[in-house]
């Protein structure tokens, strides 16, 4: 009896799993459909069969440049990681192995930054890029990024390090590890699940960002999400090119994540189990 209950709710849960991933999914999944039909069908309004044809991936090759936008994410995604990864690892250290009063209150001070509305420093980080020259440039772009998802990277990192034993530390301290060492070849190596997912977390974040990147940029250093954004035009929404750019943009990402699927939810669950 016990055992048919048990079989019962795993399939209930693994049914409600499916249907949640389904709807999760959904959005993606129609936006690749519709990259598949034409303008005229597209309009049309709801319907999961494509039409099979190609013309809008290829007028979207035609009119705007691929390899450009994303050569730029590539490269704002990588560079804001490692710059966020190099500013957060010896932050998170301090946070978690020499806690002073105020680490939780600076902890929660960093993530409130998260809930301001972007739009409302809008103006003056726009002033500050035009006054240094660092619009449409990759540098400032990717100093941007780390900056906005620095909080995050920081609280996973101090969330990681935490379960890491400080005991460990303070055995390479006695053997005469400096402190560059400890983190590098003690503290980095056993935490690698942790900053792998924060990695992969940190480069989908800056992929997808959208506000910032579409503000402070025109063309040079414009990403995928810029790329996107030009197929709206003030003639209307062209609905097939627009999805088959979206589609573009989004394929690298989702092959990522599909082939790291596995780093990324043992990352996620690093400590979770004792």
């Amino acid at each position: 009896m016990a055992r048919t209950i048990s079989t019962r709710r795993t399939a209930v849960v693994t049914l409600c799993a499916w249907i949640v991933a389904l709807v999760i999914f959904f959005p993606i999944l129609y936006t690749i459909i519709t990259s598949f039909k034409s303008e005229a069908e597209a309009i049309q309004g709801f319907n999961l069969i494509p039409s099979g044809t190609v013309e809008s991936y290829v007028e979207v090759q035609t009119q705007k440049d691929y390899f450009k936008p994303f050569m730029n994410s590539v490269i704002l995604s990588l560079g804001s990681t490692v710059l966020a990864l190099l500013v957060s690892v010896p932050a998170a250290w301090a946070m978690a192995f020499s806690p002073t009063k105020r680490t939780k209150d600076i902890l929660m001070w960093m993530l409130s930054t998260k809930m301001m509305p972007a739009v409302a420093v809008l103006v003056p980080i726009y002033l500050i890029f035009r006054d240094t020259g660092l619009l449409d440039s990759r540098i400032g772009l990717t100093v941007m990024l780390m900056l906005i998802n620095l909080p995050i990277v920081v609280w996973m990192l101090y969330t990681y390090f935490r379960e890491i034993p400080g005991e460990i530390l303070e055995a390479a301290r006695m053997d005469g590890a400096s402190l560059w060492g400890e983190i590098i070849y003690v503290l980095t190596p056993m935490a690698v699940p942790g900053i792998a997912s924060t990695m992969l977390l940190n480069i989908i974040l800056a992929w997808n960002e959208a506000f910032w990147t579409i503000r402070l940029t025109t063309t040079n250093a414009a990403p995928l999400t810029a790329f996107i954004a030009s197929f709206s035009s003030p003639q209307g929404l062209f609905w097939a090119k627009l999805s088959a750019a979206s589609t573009l943009a989004i394929a690298p990402i989702l092959v990522m994540g599909w082939f790291s699927q596995k780093q990324l939810v043992r990352g996620l669950t690093f400590g979770a189990v004792k």
